[in-house]
């Protein structure tokens, strides 16, 4: 049987989650990122370079994948587990980004903990959207995201996206978000 589009043709597969930690036992692709790798994209810096001393550059977040082709007609998905704690006063986030392929959605489904779904255009508009079990969020082509924890434990999400999709970091580490989440006053503030 050939595929359309070249679209490389595999046999369906299935594989397990552990809903409780997040992990994804036979994931063959599995990033972790550092507080040492979120360099550049806290606005207290020095309160990071604190946190990489004391704790020995811990663990910020892991995404968990079994790659498929990134090719048209196939979907990407993972599990992201970004774990609790503050930069002074900003709580974890992802690196955030948009997608190489612009027209592209991506669908995040919180599986445990709480924080918010923070979005932009290039062109200034900004969503943050509230993530918590089993609350679903839909990010739209064109938009650029990245998961915040404002919980105490991690922030849990299954993520589905087409997969040649890619991932285009750079634009955010040299625009950041307009907004941003803090603790002040033992509340969340979106600033």
């Amino acid at each position: 049987m050939e595929a359309k589009n070249k679209t490389t043709f595999l046999n369906p597969f299935s594989l397990g989650i552990d809903l409780a930690t997040g992990d994804m036992p036979e994931a063959t692709n599995h990033l972790i990122r550092r507080a040492s790798d979120m360099k550049g994209y806290y606005l207290n810096e020095n309160a990071l370079e604190e946190l990489i001393k004391r704790d020995s550059d811990p663990i910020h977040y892991e995404v968990f994948e079994i790659p498929v082709p990134e090719e048209y007609g196939h979907l990407m998905y993972c599990i992201s587990k970004l774990f609790p704690g503050k930069i002074g006063e900003e709580y974890f986030f992802t690196k955030g980004h948009y997608h190489t392929v612009e027209e592209t959605a991506e669908i995040y489904l919180c599986l445990k903990g709480e924080g918010y779904m923070v979005m932009k255009t290039s062109d200034g508009k900004s969503e943050e959207i509230r993530m918590e079990r089993g609350q679903m969020v839909y990010v739209p082509p064109f938009w650029a995201h990245r998961s915040v924890n404002t919980g105490t434990e991690p922030l849990i999400s299954f993520c589905v996206y087409p997969a040649e999709a890619g991932h285009n970091y750079g634009d955010i580490k040299e625009q950041g978000f307009p907004k941003r989440i803090f603790e002040k006053g033992n509340a969340i503030r979106i600033i």
